[in-house]
């Protein structure tokens, strides 16, 4: 099958199979080796550096079964970073699994710190003024936890005063790496809303009192429409964000994000709800969905702030 003929939709189950496989591993580095072999990790690499050389579209069905399998990697980031280091030894290296790459959003090369809020990672992306730069995160002087939000996969603030610079990104190439990491990512926190929405509904279904399901009440049906039309909500605007607008433009994907995750922490937190507080046992872990949201939300801190200020800006 030529790219061509290839569509998106085509990745969504090999996607969750190869997920699904990698959750067995036990370590990172494992569980990396087996997306990298599923073809995942190189999805939009180019093509000579050992990845498939398609765009944004393909890898979106893969975030969102990231999201929705609750996968403990920074599978999108690893995914962007292979493709914007392309030419390169690093981006190789990305695609063919032999290191794992994240994004630090909060905290830059000239503050001497940063946050990596979605990890484990070898290689950590950080701003450098307008632009970024990739580094060893081993090589640096210091990793200190942060475990107020995850106490099983906490954020890391690193120091960066020896950090080791292996690879820069110009300040067009940083901004468009942002743009695409922010759709991805509202994917993937749509698709962990998902995955708390369809145990839901399978608990709700199961769940009989009084002679009947769940389900069958109609307050509870109206929480699961709620629930299920901040989904449709949050995938529309995620399609609508890769169309350029009615001017040629590239539409901007902040709004879509904010959107998203607040869309997914509702969906989340009403599922914990409708399942009697049981979403925060080991037994029923939804609780882990809604902490990789809720870091995904600091990992963008003012950035709802920021845009509701240009709205009122512009008007």
């Amino acid at each position: 099958m030529s790219h061509d003929e290839l569509q998106p939709d085509d990745f969504t189950l090999a996607a969750q199979a190869a997920i699904t496989d990698a959750l067995t591993q036990s370590t990172a580095h494992a569980m990396t080796a087996v997306l990298a072999n599923a073809g995942l990790t190189g999805i939009m690499a180019n093509e000579q550096d050992g990845g498939l050389g398609l765009d944004i579209a393909f890898a979106l069905p893969i975030a969102h079964a990231a999201g929705r399998l609750r996968l403990p990697l920074p599978l999108v980031e690893h995914i962007l970073l292979a493709q914007a280091f392309g030419g390169t030894s690093h981006a190789a290296q990305l695609a063919a699994g032999d290191r794992i790459a994240s994004i630090a959003w909060q905290g830059s090369i000239e503050t001497g710190r940063a946050r990596l809020d979605n990890g484990p990672a070898d290689w950590v992306l950080v701003r450098d003024g307008d632009a970024a730069a990739l580094i060893d995160i081993h090589a640096g002087d210091g990793i200190t936890p942060q475990s107020q939000l995850d106490p099983d996969h906490p954020q890391l603030w690193l120091s960066l005063e020896k950090a080791k610079v292996l690879a820069r990104l110009d300040a067009d190439a940083w901004a468009m790496l942002t743009s695409r990491a922010q759709l991805l990512l509202a994917e993937f926190a749509n698709g962990a809303a998902e995955g708390a929405l369809q145990a839901t509904a399978t608990y709700l279904a199961a769940r009989v009192q009084f002679g009947k399901p769940l389900s069958a009440k109609q307050a509870v049906r109206h929480h699961l429409a709620r629930m299920r039309l901040l989904q449709d909500v949050s995938s529309a605007a995620i399609r609508r964000a890769l169309r350029r607008d009615e001017f040629g433009c590239c539409r901007d994907a902040r709004p879509t994000l904010t959107g998203t995750i607040a869309n997914a922490a509702f969906v989340i937190e009403k599922s914990i709800h409708l399942h009697g507080g049981m979403g925060f046992t080991w037994e029923l872990p939804l609780h882990r969905a809604l902490r990789v949201v809720r870091k995904l939300d600091a990992a963008f801190y003012g950035q709802s702030q920021h845009i509701g200020h240009t709205f009122i800006q512009s008007a």
